[in-house]
Formats: C-alpha cells, structure tokens, sequence
C-alpha cells in the first residue's frame, strides 16, 4: 500500500482530498500547514505529497524547497494543489522541482490519475538495471509501462555482425543506438597519411554511437566490428526520447550509458541538457518565423507550455525549466504568458 501525504489548510478539502484516495486503496497521512507538513514527511516518508500553495505559517513554495534539500525527502514526487490556476504559479512550481500541479476544483479521476502517473514514474527511478541486455531491456519495458513516453518499440531486434563488418562511418549521420550484447567493436578515425587512430574498444553492455545523436552531428569516427558481435538496435528517435523528454528518466538511462561512471554522466547529462535547449531554441524560432507576418506590431508569441512542448518534443517541465533558463540569460522575456524574442540571433544560433 502506497501513503500519500496531504497538505492543506482547508478542512473540507483536506477531508475530501483525503477520503478519495482511502476509498483508491492507499494509506493517508494529513497536515493543516506547511510547518506539520515538513514534520510529517520526514517522520514518514511517504511515496507523495499533494500539497497546497497558499497556506498559513509556511506555504507549499517553502514547504517543496525545505523537502527539496533533505536528502531522505528530495525524491518524493510532488504535486501542488491550489486554486491559483495562473500561468506563473505552475512556472514557479516546475521551476523548483514539483512533479505536478492539480488546480481547484479537480474531480476524483484527475486527482487519482495524477497521483499514479507519477507514482509509476517513481517506480523506475528506484530500481536498479543491471548493466546487460537484460538490464536495457527490463529499464524500456518500465519506460512502456509507467511514463507518458512513447517509444516505437517494447522490443528491439538483436542483430548479429560478423568480424570486419563496417557499423557506421565518418560523416554518415546516425539512425540507430547500439548496445553490444556480446563481442567488440572499435571506434577509430584514420588522419591525412592515412593511419588508423583507435578511439576506444567497446565490449559487453556497452552502447556505441550516442554522441553524435545527441549533438546532432554526423558521426566524427568509424565503427568496426573487432569480433563476432550481438547487438540491439534502438532507433534513434526512441533515444532522444529516453534522454530528453524527462529529465528524471533521462538520469536513469544515464547511469546506463555511462555504467555510472561519473565523468561520462556528467558529459551525458551535459549533452541532453544542451539537446533539449537547442530543440526549444528551434521550436521558438520556427514558430515566430511562422507568424511573423501575423504578429504585426504584437510580436510577442502566444503559445500554451504544453503545445510548444508538443512541438519541440519535450516534457512540458524540462520546457519550462528551459524557458526559465532563456529568461534568466536574457534571450527572451516572458510577460502575461507570452513570449518575446529578445536575441534571435543568439536563440538562431543555439538552434543551428
């Protein structure tokens, strides 16, 4: 049984919020302020929190950022409840790490629908993936069941290459992730007098060829077959959806990738952080393109968050941090839920 943490200053919606997901088979805990809400979630430890944003003594924003900074609490998936349906409440709320935000009044399959969304998610991020095909396999058959991700596939085909077999070379642009089930590969790349430079070997639960995809470059290098090897093919476009779309997910499958070391994490998570700005930075550019001719002497572009994250492909909150990031180093401005293109060349050649 799962136990959920109320927080809310209201009784009757506190009672109410609190008898929905009793009779939904989990265990609630409550708190009438932010104070006891803080107290509670330490002591217990529950698998979520719905909490309000406007309450007496500490409010839902000083509540997430105390949970936020204890290491036993930073985890727990995290919904606001509140009435304040404005633009700039959800903003702020993404900003700071919520999971979710419900607005009053919510009917009980929204509310319940939320909570297990997220509560599916959390699944993943707890469960530890071996470092074999068993492990990829296991990590995208939890993606397929508990995310709002949709992957081409729930399987993918393993293909055997024989010694000398030519994965991919330099210049041609990537379509596919390799993971190596069994046998070598090497990467290498040959210079003006011709002389082969070997890159790196690549073994048993490595993948090979996820650089070039999430910069969007052709590839640098060449791949060649050392030995007999197995491999799975996962499409490119189900990567970038894995390593992009949710930044919770995306830590994950990183720990894969980089089989935890943590200079190649960091480099990892540095590239998907700068994949899914040069796609926002690109969907805002195509968009104003697209209706300049319409803004007139308004050229400020009014699009919902969860459009424009439709379109660019992303989470709407990884687009919102985004946008928080390109408010803050002054590339755009936000105002009334619209959005002006103060550097659109700089904005350009992000995208490029």
């Amino acid at each position: 049984m799962k136990n959920i943490l109320i927080i809310e200053d209201n009784l009757e919606v506190r009672e109410n919020t609190a008898e929905i997901l009793e009779l939904a088979g989990y265990k609630v805990f409550t708190a009438e302020n932010g104070k006891i809400g803080v107290e509670v979630a330490i002591d217990e430890k529950p698998d979520l929190i719905v909490c309000d944003i406007m309450m007496p003594v500490l409010d839902g924003y000083g509540v997430l950022h105390l949970l936020s900074k204890n290491p036993d609490t930073a985890v727990i998936p995290f919904i606001f409840l509140t009435a304040k349906a404005e633009k700039s409440d959800y903003q702020k709320g993404m900003e700071m790490g919520a999971d979710g935000y419900i607005a009053k009044p919510f009917d009980d399959t929204e509310l319940l629908n939320a909570i297990e969304t997220r509560l599916k998610k959390a699944e993943i991020l707890k469960q530890t993936f071996s470092q074999d095909h068993v492990g990829v396999t296991d990590f995208i058959d939890s993606v397929n069941s508990n995310t709002n991700i949709k992957l081409l596939s729930d399987r993918y085909e393993i293909v055997r290459y024989k010694k000398k077999h030519i994965l991919y070379s330099e210049g041609a642009h990537p379509r596919n992730l390799f993971f190596v089930k069994s046998g070598k590969i090497k990467t290498f790349k040959i210079n003006e007098d011709g002389k082969e430079l070997i890159i790196e070997i690549s073994s048993n639960g490595d993948f090979v060829g996820y650089t070039p995809i999430l910069e969007d470059t052709p590839y640098k290098d060449s791949a060649e077959v050392l030995e007999d090897v197995e491999l799975m093919i996962i499409p490119r476009e189900d990567f970038v959806k894995l390593i992009t779309y949710d930044s919770q997910v995306a830590g994950q499958f990183i720990k894969l990738l980089a089989k935890n070391i943590h200079e190649k994490e960091d480099r990892l998570l540095s590239l998907a952080y700068n994949s899914v700005r040069k796609r926002v930075a690109s969907g805002l550019i195509e968009i104003s393109d697209k209706f300049k001719s319409q803004l007139q002497e308004d050229t400020r572009i009014k699009i919902s968050r969860d459009d424009l994250a439709r379109i660019v492909g992303t989470a709407t909150e990884s687009l919102i941090r985004t946008l928080s990031d390109f408010k803050s180093e002054k590339l755009i401005d936000i105002e009334s839920g619209k959005i002006l293109l103060l550097q659109e060349n700089k904005l350009r050649n992000l995208s490029n």
